[in-house]
């Protein structure tokens, strides 16, 4: 085993705050310095240095954010995945075998992969019908801003208002307040304790993900709808196409690169699921995600061996995604 001295000696929390706090303070005044450095040296250089200088004016500030908020804490977790839960020695693999033999992180795992298939294709498939349709009435503002408005509250509060409908009375002398349970009683069935139950209650969490993301799809959708040539649609009207090969054949190759980049997006989004979970659920019940177990594993049972090879893990997983958007950006400039 190697030994890492620079993380074996065990600290209080206060004074973990402490260091942080001051390491804050230092990165900021450092930052502050290298800006008013720059500008002085720009401001006393003759014309041909000063072309030079504006250019690290504006890259060296970024560089160093994108370093110390992105590089640095990337090749940190990395490191960290191959550590023990105190981060102190080397285990090798161990984090990531653990991750992918665990049965409970398996459901984890399985449970993420259900979200990232369902999400992005639910919400932009409903996004994409809902724009398609409130396209052609005379006033669709009401019907897209009523869509839209959940893009408005964050994931905590949708949770919060999620509850609410999903909530459960077990005892029959009190008031259900569940929406959904006093639609099943309306219609004579029996109400279940929709949290409980798995794997419905991960189903029942992902209608909060597409109920919010439902709206952005629509709303990117409907702009690249309207951007489609006129000229293109009424000659495939004059050929004699229906509205749906119209919409098949003509509008859907024409929004082609906007629907990749709205299911990236929301793929994205979904990959990093927390708030939802955390707050409905808090991940029990076999309703686990990998950002939420990751949390679980860092910053609640202090493990920053496993919790960071989680952290690894989604990143390889957002990896593809990244990728397959960038090659058909690429793809779309070459055919224009």
């Amino acid at each position: 085993m190697m030994h890492f001295s620079f993380l074996a000696a065990r600290k209080t929390p206060w004074e973990i705050i402490g260091e942080n706090f001051t390491l804050l303070a230092f990165a900021l005044l450092a930052f502050g310095g290298v800006l008013v450095l720059l500008f002085l040296i720009a401001g006393r250089a003759n014309v041909r240095a000063q072309e030079w200088l504006k250019y690290l004016v504006f890259l060296v500030p970024a560089l160093l954010l994108l370093l110390v908020g992105l590089i640095y804490p990337t090749i940190r977790t990395i490191i960290l995945s191959f550590m023990d839960a105190k981060s102190e020695n080397f285990v090798g693999f161990d984090n990531y075998v653990w991750a992918f033999t665990i049965p409970e992180i398996l459901i984890v795992l399985r449970n993420t992969a259900i979200w990232v298939f369902l999400v992005p294709f639910a919400s932009t498939s409903i996004g994409l019908a809902i724009a398609y349709m409130t396209d052609r009435m005379k006033r669709p503002t009401v019907i897209k801003s009523l869509i839209f408005m959940p893009m408005a509250i964050s994931f905590v509060g949708a949770g919060v208002i999620w509850r609410f409908v999903y909530y459960f009375e077990p005892n029959e002398n009190r008031p259900d307040l569940g929406l959904l349970s006093t639609i099943v009683k309306s219609f004579g069935g029996t109400p279940n304790n929709w949290m409980l139950e798995a794997p419905w209650n991960t189903f029942f969490l992902i209608v909060v993900m597409v109920w919010i993301q439902t709206g952005f799809a629509m709303v990117v959708l409907s702009a690249a709808m309207k951007n489609v040539p006129d000229e293109i649609v009424e000659a495939a009207m004059l050929d004699g196409a229906s509205p749906l090969n119209r919409f098949f054949r003509v509008t859907m190759p024409m929004i082609r690169a906007t629907l990749v980049v709205v299911l990236t997006t929301i793929i994205i989004a979904t990959l990093k699921v927390f708030d939802i979970v955390r707050t409905m659920t808090g991940g029990n019940f076999q309703t686990n995600v990998i950002a939420n177990e990751m949390y679980s594993q860092a910053f609640r049972q202090m493990n920053y061996g496993t919790g960071s090879a989680l952290a690894i893990i989604l990143f390889v997983a957002i990896i593809p995604v990244i990728i397959y958007n960038i090659r058909q950006l690429r793809l779309e400039r070459t055919e224009r």
